[in-house]
């Protein structure tokens, strides 16, 4: 079973451990980065650890933008030691449930990007039900869905 646990003092360490594959470095941010943005954005956003079997196998962030209104999700990475076990698809599940308590702000629009190169997480994301907007920056085109 794969759970969310927010990243706190005691298990912050573990994110900078998990390992990006090679060539994935053009898709995501390593954790450190993230964790430096979630300390920027503290009000508005809560980083978290994907557990599975009681060990951290990736990181995923979820932002607030008041401004929009809508939920980001940022940075969603699992260790390259622990890809292909179904780990993404499950953690998504878990985010977007967390999401639905609407825990940082009211709105039901969920919002990401992906790297045009990386069609297994364009895959995995329109699996779940987010659409391309139309909305591209350089490499990064966002997909949404809403969610009650």
């Amino acid at each position: 079973m794969v759970e969310l646990k927010a990243i706190a003092e005691d298990n912050f360490l573990d994110a900078f451990h998990l390992e990006l594959a090679p060539g994935q470095e053009e898709f995501v941010s390593h954790p450190i980065r993230s964790l430096a943005q979630a300390y920027v954005y503290r009000e508005q956003c809560q980083p978290f650890g994907i557990y599975a079997e009681g060990r951290m196998v990736g990181y995923v962030m979820v932002i607030y933008d008041d401004a929009v209104p809508e939920y980001d999700i940022w940075h969603m990475m699992i260790d390259a030691s622990m890809q292909g076990r179904g780990y993404g698809s499950a953690a998504l599940d878990r985010v977007i449930d967390y999401i639905r308590t609407k825990p940082l702000g009211d709105s039901g629009r969920v919002a990401l990007t992906c790297n045009k190169n990386n069609p297994i997480a364009r895959r995995l994301y329109e699996s779940k039900g987010f659409q391309a907007t139309g909305v591209e920056d350089e490499d990064e085109i966002e997909l949404a869905m809403m969610v009650e």
